[in-house]
């Protein structure tokens, strides 16, 4: 373990072996720091946030900072971060309100590029990318291997699927389905995410049906309530095909057309 002598550390706190701290930081109570975790100078890692092992956060990043949510009270909630994230520069993270969980989620190998940020309450799978100055609104869930444009902004409760790649200076004001691209300042869906897919090791198969099933279901004019039943009807309903038609039927927010 390696403190510097001007970081802020409470003697509340639990640091992992290997744990480094650079100068002018501040670790609050009740935080949780898991072994080989690098926290660089001028860090704030507030009260009760839980950081597994081996991230990197650089300067300036805020994480488990109080929701910014004018009905929160100052109760115990947490941000929980999982193993092997980087975080750069400016990013802010904050801590739940009480509506749900008590807990924002963040996974393993993530990258948070600079100035992106993560509200209160958001649930973010694996693998996932925020490039700079993303932003995500309460509630927001992003599935495993999504990657997030620059200046992206995605409104409270949106849903945003495995594999989505969302183009720069998107507004997301809906459910953005799985293995689909999506961009445009509205934002407005685009097809299969081909490359992406190609480069996860996606078959070509599966990214056949894929393209197949968005052709029916985003055909124009063609309402999900009838474009599902064919799909089911003319496709191989394969594992990732059902998660997309899963995902919509279960949107309360709407899906991006």
């Amino acid at each position: 373990m390696n403190i510097h002598p001007t970081a802020v550390v409470s003697s509340k706190a639990e640091l992992g072996s290997g744990v480094r701290i650079g100068p002018y930081s501040s670790v609050g109570k009740g935080v949780k720091i898991g072994s080989d975790t690098e926290i660089a100078a001028h860090v704030m890692i507030d009260d009760y946030a839980e950081i597994g092992e081996r991230n990197k956060i650089y300067p300036f990043a805020s994480i488990g900072s109080p929701p910014q949510d004018i009905g929160y009270k100052g109760e115990e909630t947490r941000l929980i971060m999982g193993n092997d994230n980087i975080v750069r520069e400016y990013v802010s993270m904050n801590r739940a309100t009480t509506k749900e969980e008590w807990r924002t989620v963040v996974g393993n190998h993530c990258y948070f590029m600079a100035y992106s940020h993560v509200a209160h309450d958001c649930r973010i799978s694996d693998h996932v990318i925020l490039t700079n100055g993303a932003t995500l609104g309460g509630h927001v869930q992003i599935g495993e291997y999504a990657i997030l444009g620059a200046f992206i902004a995605a409104q409270q409760f949106v849903r945003i699927g495995c594999h989505a790649f969302v183009g720069a200076m998107t507004g997301v004001d809906r459910d953005v389905p799985p293995f689909m691209i999506t961009g445009g300042g509205r934002g407005k869906l685009y097809g299969v995410n081909q490359k992406g897919l190609t480069r996860r090791g996606f078959s070509r198969e599966t990214i056949d049906i894929l393209k197949k099933a968005y052709s029916i279901l985003w055909r124009k004019n063609r309402s999900f309530k009838n474009g599902i039943p064919q799909v089911k009807k003319e496709l191989d309903l394969i594992p990732e095909l059902q998660l997309v038609l899963d995902f919509i039927e279960s949107s309360k927010r709407g899906v991006l057309r």
